[in-house]
């Protein structure tokens, strides 16, 4: 991460840190440095903090694995030694196929910034998953459209993805032009993190860019998109912590060819709250919403009051999350944790 004299942050509120974390310091740590995790590689750890950017010294046992972008840590002054992590606000992580442990995206989020663009990516469908994720991490997603520039009109995408999930923000834009910080403003103020997830080609690169306004060149590398079938070309291939405009901070991710659902029941309860608040009106409480009688869900389709794609869509990540979320099994005191079925 690179730094230039007018992006070293004056206090620690600048970088984010809020008396939640002061909550968690005792009396013999306030003499620490309280850095923020800027860069994770699989041997070496930066940080940043109201000095400066450091390379944190890591212990004979000290696994990056288990470290985010965004995490708070205490660290010896004059070594950087790492001593520990405070716990988070909050955690976006996923589970990939045939991993034991989740993946760590990003942590201390405000915000999540799920980018999409006008165009053949454009798939309600995988934004209903990165909202069940940041909904299960407890952030605010932002559906964040780029592209606009190339079609005639952004209203249908605009309208498609706020009917995702009910109160949703989403915000239209040209991710090459300065304008496009101006409708992202409301979460990018002072001390505030925000995170660009999206698949890869949507222009994340291009408005991290945009956001950074770096005056060293392309804070990310950014790769062209085959218009043919809009898919892009893999150009962030780590996550890190950059300065915006305006004092915030940003998390960029490297584009995601999957997402499996899991240990997100509650995030996906939010994204389809039309069918979990019908729910409690059916007839059978194990009601699964397809062929029992007295079911309200069915009821609400045959109104034209909910649309049966989205039943079929909640069905199908709802299965999904079931079979890919562990569970304790085996006597009492010996248990395991192990998957119900298969990931899809």
């Amino acid at each position: 991460m690179t730094q230039t004299g007018r992006d070293i942050p004056t206090d620690l509120a600048a970088l984010g840190w809020s008396a939640a974390f002061d909550t968690q310091l005792s009396e013999e740590e306030t003499g620490l440095l309280r850095l923020r995790v800027a860069t994770v590689h699989r041997a070496r750890m930066t940080a940043i903090g109201v000095a400066g950017p450091v390379r944190l010294g890591l212990g004979p046992r000290t696994s990056t694995a288990d470290f985010a972008v965004g995490d708070w840590v205490l660290a010896e002054p004059g070594s950087n030694l790492l001593l520990r992590r405070l716990e988070r606000g909050s955690l976006l992580q996923r589970r990939t196929e045939g991993g034991r442990e989740p993946q760590l995206i990003a942590a201390n989020v405000d915000t999540l910034f799920i980018v999409t663009s006008c165009n053949a990516d454009f798939n309600p469908a995988r934004l209903e998953r990165y909202l069940a994720l940041c909904n299960e991490a407890g952030t605010q997603p932002v559906i964040v459209l780029t592209k606009a520039d190339k079609v005639a009109s952004a209203e249908p995408y605009l309208a498609q993805a706020a009917a995702l999930q009910r109160g949703l923000a989403v915000v239209a834009l040209n991710a090459k032009t300065p304008e496009a910080v101006d409708p992202l403003v409301p979460w990018c103020g002072a001390g505030q993190t925000v995170a660009l997830v999206g698949s890869s080609g949507v222009g994340k690169s291009t408005l991290l860019n945009t956001l950074a306004a770096s005056d060293e060149g392309d804070v990310q590398e950014t790769g062209g998109i085959r218009e043919a079938d809009a898919k892009g070309r893999h150009t962030t291939t780590s996550r890190s912590l950059h300065r915006i405009r305006g004092g915030g901070w940003v998390i960029d991710t490297p584009g995601m060819r999957t997402l499996h659902m899991s240990d997100s029941a509650d995030g996906l309860d939010l994204v389809f709250s039309e069918i979990t608040e019908l729910a409690p009106e059916c007839r059978f409480r194990d009601c699964t919403h397809a062929h029992e009688p007295g079911c309200a869900v069915q009821a609400a389709i045959e109104r034209g009051d909910l649309d049966p794609a989205r039943l079929e869509r909640w069905r199908k990540l709802s299965l999904e999350n079931r079979d890919n979320t562990p569970v304790a099994t085996g006597p009492r005191g010996n248990r395991t944790m192990q998957l119900r079925g298969k990931k899809k």
